[in-house]
């Protein structure tokens, strides 16, 4: 067992805890409620948590996007989810396997851009690493510009390795970040499973700490995972900790999980499309890296 190194948190943002009452990307089945329900105070301090100096640990695996303009993000990778059966949240998207919804932009990111096609319907992407990067501890993040405008969703997050034949949420699910376009100056980071699903995820949200968007520039959104703990940073400001404590029943994160990056349309938690959207949007990702941490 190595030594886990930490950084000394930076003064950052306003980090809320809360039981978040959004389903989860994963939830195939699952009901949804629409409103946020904050519990404890609106202020939570961060000043005894820390995250991971990167550089201090060892990267592990990671894809850098690089490839030429227009290319496919690398099927050894990634795999491309598809369908438009509203993925438990009452979604409008069609996910594709197009070129028009992932690529590469020939400048080192991975652009996931969300549509309105001609005939008034959604297009977007959902790319998962099941099957071929799953991994369990360690720090997982992305450098990550999102996008914005009412009913847009985009999200990094995973899911246990047993999914779908362990279902969720008895699967686990860790949202390392979601961002809801109307509110662009917060992103999430929440947990899901047996007994603390839907309407009883626990995470937290936090606030920008100039008071700007989120969808202004990339920030590196993370989790530093341990047997005991998870915790949620942006830009290496570490906003939030769960622990087995801290949830209503089996913590299910003691296995491997694999990634996924998508842009949702509409969902009761986010919103639905009016007016005021404008698309396309994109989700450009610099990266996806996963650190040994021990």
């Amino acid at each position: 067992m190595g030594h886990r190194s930490t950084a000394k948190p930076r003064s950052g943002g306003t980090a809320r805890r809360t039981v978040t009452t959004t389903v989860g990307l994963g939830a195939a089945f699952a009901l949804t409620v629409t409103a946020l329900t904050w519990t404890g105070s609106d202020v939570t301090d961060n000043s005894e948590l820390t995250s991971t100096d990167a550089s201090q640990a060892a990267l592990v695996w990671s894809d850098e996007f690089d490839g030429a303009a227009g290319d496919a993000p690398d099927p050894a990778n990634w795999n491309h989810e598809t369908g438009d059966h509203g993925w438990g949240n009452q979604e409008l998207q069609n996910y594709t396997t197009s070129r028009d919804n992932s690529a590469l932009d020939g400048e080192g990111n991975l652009v996931i851009t969300a549509r309105q096609e001609a005939d008034g319907g959604y297009t977007s992407a959902r790319l998962t690493t099941q099957n071929n990067v799953e991994h369990a501890y360690g720090r997982i993040e992305a450098r990550i510009k999102v996008p914005t405008s009412q009913g847009v969703w985009p999200a990094f997050w995973m899911l246990g390795s047993d999914f779908p034949d362990t279902p969720w949420p008895d699967s686990g699910e860790i949202d390392i970040m979601e961002h809801i376009g109307s509110e662009p100056g917060t992103v999430h980071g929440t947990v899901h499973g047996p007994g603390y699903s839907g309407g009883g995820g626990v995470g937290a949200s936090y606030d920008h700490p100039d008071g700007g968007a989120f969808p202004d520039d990339f920030h590196v959104y993370a989790v530093d995972w341990t047997p005991e703990s998870i915790t949620w940073s942006v830009d290496d400001v570490p906003f939030n900790t769960v622990t087995p404590a801290d949830v209503s029943g089996d913590w299910v994160f003691d296995q491997e999980f694999f990634m996924i990056l998508n842009v949702a349309v509409g969902g009761e938690w986010p919103g639905y499309p009016d007016e005021s959207t404008q698309l396309p949007q994109e989700m450009v990702v610099d990266y996806v890296r996963v650190y040994d941490t021990e």
